[in-house]
């Protein structure tokens, strides 16, 4: 009985001491654009698909590198959604507030579209190397005509942008910049 209860206060105290540090959640905020003046797809739409992942599992998890061979994520820090939802929705609302298209649709829409852009990740990560740390992010998007099933363009944009700090702040701050970026040359390129 003297063990059992010795045991019982043991994990109590052990339970009280130990302190968890809070979930820390991160989002992509999608940039300003300015609204075109004129666009050869204005009477048209497009429908933007789920990106794909070339090299890992698309998550929320924040994925960090402190070498190539060394791979991580963060342990009390994500993204609020997984990324390819949340480049998904980036690229709807600034091709949307762009109005390069007449509608701009999801790829879960039932509606007919003239265009689709299609995306994928070859890097979204945090590097850091030594003293030096950055937010990379590598995304080819291409623009598919529905009609014909053609391909009618494709770039890859990549971005490696400094953090201010090495954690997962610095990471989200540095890879929103990297978003920012390449949506707004993405919108340019189109």
């Amino acid at each position: 009985m003297r063990r059992l209860a010795l045991i019982l206060i043991l994990l109590w105290f052990g339970g009280c001491s130990s302190k968890k540090e809070p979930m820390k959640v991160y989002t992509l905020n999608a940039p300003t654009v300015l609204k075109s003046s004129g666009s050869k797809f204005k009477q048209k739409t497009i429908k933007v698909t789920y990106p794909r992942s070339l090299k890992e599992k698309i998550s929320p998890k924040m994925r960090y590198s402190y070498s190539s061979a060394e791979e991580g994520v963060y342990q009390n820090s994500q993204w609020s959604n997984n990324i390819g939802k949340l480049l998904e929705g980036t690229f709807i609302q600034a091709l949307d507030e762009s109005k390069l298209f007449k509608a701009v649709l999801p790829y879960s829409s039932t509606a007919e579209e003239d265009y689709r852009l299609e995306s994928s990740i070859f890097a979204f990560s945090h590097q850091v190397r030594g003293e030096q740390s950055h937010a990379l992010v590598s995304i080819q998007v291409s623009l598919i005509n529905t009609d014909t099933g053609k391909l009618v363009k494709t770039k890859r944009f990549s971005y490696k942008v400094a953090t201010g700090t090495t954690d997962a702040k610095g990471y989200a701050e540095a890879a929103n910049e990297a978003v920012d970026r390449l949506t707004k040359d993405m919108l340019r390129w189109l």
